[in-house]
């Protein structure tokens, strides 16, 4: 397997919480990990397997972080790159816009050209809507710390099986 870029921001808790429990997953001569908040676009597309953390902030937004990154994506040339994304979200106190931060990312990145893989099931969350939802599924890996916490271990560590089984069929 090409080696992962793990990019998330250092300065998060929750976000890091969940990087570290998928950096346990992976053999450390598989994923590098980067700080969100100080990547460069070089670092980015030095990677063909990509996962980033996506928080939604707000009402449904991207973080400041990688607000501030898009103009630079929306430059790059993404074709033959596999991107997972998780986030996470507060299915309870924001139902409109669950896990959005995902979805916008997917979106963003999808224009340029990359391959989203790691879509998991709706099964099991209540909410009114998320950009992150296509059918019955999440573009990604959506978390809710305030209202399934007890769940995140077996939601990560099944998205990290899959995972490994994406991004090795890639290499193909």
């Amino acid at each position: 397997m090409k080696k992962i870029g793990l990019i998330y921001s250092f300065n998060t808790n929750k976000t890091s919480q969940v990087a570290k429990k998928i950096l346990e997953y992976f053999d450390a001569k598989e994923i590098e990990e980067i700080n969100a908040e100080e990547i460069s676009e070089e670092k980015f597309k030095s990677f063909d397997n990509l996962i980033l953390g996506c928080p939604t902030w707000f009402d449904g937004e991207l973080p400041n972080y990688w607000d501030e990154f898009v103009p630079a994506i929306e430059e790059m040339d993404l074709k033959g790159k596999h991107i997972a994304i998780f986030g996470n979200g507060d299915q309870v106190g924001y139902p409109e816009n669950f896990c959005d931060a995902v979805g916008l990312m997917a979106q963003i990145l999808e224009k340029q050209g990359a391959a989203i893989v790691g879509f998991t099931s709706t099964s099991g969350y209540t909410f009114e809507s998320s950009l992150a939802r296509r059918n019955n599924e999440f573009c990604g890996l959506a978390l809710d710390f305030e209202n399934q916490a007890k769940l995140n271990k077996k939601r990560i560590t099944a998205w990290c099986d899959k995972l490994k089984t994406e991004f090795n069929q890639a290499k193909n």
